[in-house]
């Protein structure tokens, strides 16, 4: 109720030409640097140029973006697991592309260097991904995703969170065969994800693939809410519209 409150009396003042027009936008932890940083330096230009304050949050996000729509903040940065359409009044939103996760699996598995894993033969593994409290809207939908294939589908929280390199030693040494799945990293589709240069004494015999058919992706979007006024959501949608960021390791445009 304050934060709603809160929210009417600075549209108010704002209205009036009291206060200077600001946007709270939120961007959650867990995101691709190139991503984050892509979408806020963006922002940043334009808000600058339009004589907006931003205030920068950094919260986690559920599915619906319900932060917005408790009047917490105006904008935010993450994954959008259906369309836009499926999202409560009075958000609008628009798409930024979809992004895939690495995955890594043992050498052994990868026999004649293949680079694409069928997605029945991943849900029959041990997969490291997770916690869940990084992404639960990614990491349930991609648990869903897999239970589909195979009911019974668990993840395993990776031993250490900051460390590829520590979950790969855990993967590689394992019982039975075990993969490490990433959060989304990667534009989907970019062939060059794999060629991305890894220490070979930070792999320990593991390999990078695809998952056949990409059925484990997650769309980046901006979303508002559409009651701000006219030109704060204009600010927004053409930061929307700049395009897709760079994956990590290619050149950054301008």
């Amino acid at each position: 109720m304050l934060s709603m409150f809160e929210h009417g009396l600075r549209r108010s003042r704002q209205a009036a030409g009291l206060d200077r027009l600001r946007l709270r936008f939120v961007v959650p932890p867990h995101l691709p640097e190139s991503l984050a940083a892509h979408t806020a330096a963006r922002l940043r230009s334009l808000a600058a140029t339009a004589n907006v304050e931003v205030i920068w949050l950094e919260a986690p996000l559920d599915a619906g973006f319900s932060v917005i729509c408790r009047r917490q903040a105006d904008a935010a940065l993450g994954w959008l697991m259906s369309g836009p359409a499926t999202l409560p009044e009075p958000l609008d939103a628009m798409e930024l592309g979809k992004f895939e996760p690495e995955l890594w699996i043992p050498a052994a598995l990868s026999a004649g260097d293949r680079r694409v894993l069928d997605p029945d033969e991943l849900a029959g593994m041990d997969v490291v991904h997770g916690p869940r409290r990084a992404s639960p809207v990614v990491y349930d939908a991609w648990l869903a995703a897999l239970r589909a294939r195979r009911p019974c589908f668990e993840f395993i929280d990776p031993p250490s969170r900051h460390s590829l390199a520590v979950t790969l030693a855990f993967a590689a040494t394992a019982g039975r065969p075990t993969a490490v799945l990433s959060s989304p990293l990667w534009v989907a589709g970019d062939e060059a994800m794999g060629d991305v240069p890894q220490q070979a004494e930070d792999t320990y015999d593991m390999v990078r693939v695809h998952v056949e058919g990409r059925p484990l992706t997650a769309t980046a979007a901006v979303a508002w809410s559409g009651d701000l006024p006219g030109h704060l959501q204009q600010l927004l949608f053409d930061t929307a519209d700049a395009g897709m960021c760079p994956s990590p390791g290619q050149g950054t445009s301008d």
